[in-house]
């Protein structure tokens, strides 16, 4: 019998687990206290979708090849904020925390207010809501 398979996990490869961990905790990301030292580290969010991250030695240690890719994103994480005001605060939050901000909030044409923050491995992280007020804040 054939089953259909379904997508179970998102893996992240990092080079710095305890920078990439401490990032995707001021996401919301309940991450248990001590993976940092942790080579490979999951969690499990509410709808069961697992994220995973592995170290770049980790990856090596199983394809010795394996080379840190070059150019964008492959894939974009987008989390989902309560309001336009969240996504503003979110993206203060992380930039003040030393986090590199690539596009400031702004009023999408697509009715959401966005914004983009790379984490510590450079890859772009979208914060995004649906818009319904005005944040008076666009800096597109």
């Amino acid at each position: 019998m054939t089953t259909t398979p379904r997508l179970d996990a998102l893996g992240l490869v990092v080079s710095d687990m305890a920078a990439s961990l401490a990032f995707y905790r001021r996401l919301g990301l309940d991450i248990p206290a001590g993976a940092e030292a942790a080579p490979h580290v999951e969690v499990t969010l509410p709808g069961g979708l697992r994220v995973l991250w592995d170290t770049e030695d980790v990856i090596r240690s199983f394809d010795p090849d394996w080379t840190r890719p070059r150019g964008g994103d492959r894939v974009g994480l987008a989390f989902r904020c309560a309001d336009p005001a969240a996504v503003d605060a979110l993206y203060a939050s992380l930039v003040a925390a030393g986090h590199r901000g690539h596009l400031k909030p702004w009023d999408a044409a697509w009715g959401q207010r966005y914004a983009v923050v790379l984490d510590p491995d450079g890859c772009g992280v979208s914060l995004f809501a649906d818009a319904g007020t005005d944040t008076g804040t666009d800096a597109a």
